[in-house]
């Protein structure tokens, strides 16, 4: 199951926050695959070459309880899954895979360790850059600039081959290749 994380609603849509939808959604379309809400799980669900993709419909810091209801139902174990989410303290477009650790302070990757009890969940970051002297929200909630966009767009196919990297091959190989 791969989790992407973000904030539901349209003012939402396109904001460095949603970095992880913005994922989710490239590899649904990629695969033709739709995302059906599951209103039972709180979660937008499709499934893309027998791969759960779960967007949880809550708000970004209360992601782990949709998550863990749709894990839950499909017998998926934490070390299973693949959580992939934005990092303002990586450069924009810097990619960073890891099978576990701690939240580094993003919220709904803690909600997410939270809901599963565990540190052991595999993470993808994608790199949304740095607000500088500015406030970490606005710049999470903001939208990216014409500039940044060629970037984003970058990181993103390389997020899909690192998905499928780690697919194929596991996380260490992925971090080897895409770290």
């Amino acid at each position: 199951m791969i989790v992407g994380l973000g904030n539901p609603g349209r003012e939402y849509a396109g904001t460095r926050h949603n970095a992880g939808f913005a994922v989710l959604d490239r590899l649904a379309a990629r695969d033709g695959a739709a995302f059906r809400p599951e209103k039972e799980w709180r979660a937008e669900v499709a499934s893309a070459k027998g791969v759960i993709l779960c967007k949880p419909a809550s708000f970004m810091n209360r992601s782990g309880e949709p998550a863990s209801a749709v894990a839950h139902y499909r017998r998926i174990a934490p070390a299973e899954m693949l959580v992939v989410l934005d990092d303002a303290a990586l450069p924009l477009g810097k990619l960073r895979i890891r099978p576990a650790g701690s939240s580094g302070g993003h919220n709904g990757l803690q909600s997410i360790l939270d809901s599963f009890g565990t540190q052991e969940i595999p993470r993808l970051r994608i790199g949304i850059g740095s607000p500088g002297p500015a406030a970490l929200t606005g710049h999470v909630l903001g939208r990216f600039t014409a500039e940044e966009s060629a970037a984003l767009e970058e990181s993103l196919d390389r997020a899909v081959s690192l998905i499928d990297c780690a697919q194929d091959n596991g996380v260490v190989a992925a971090m080897d290749k895409f770290n």
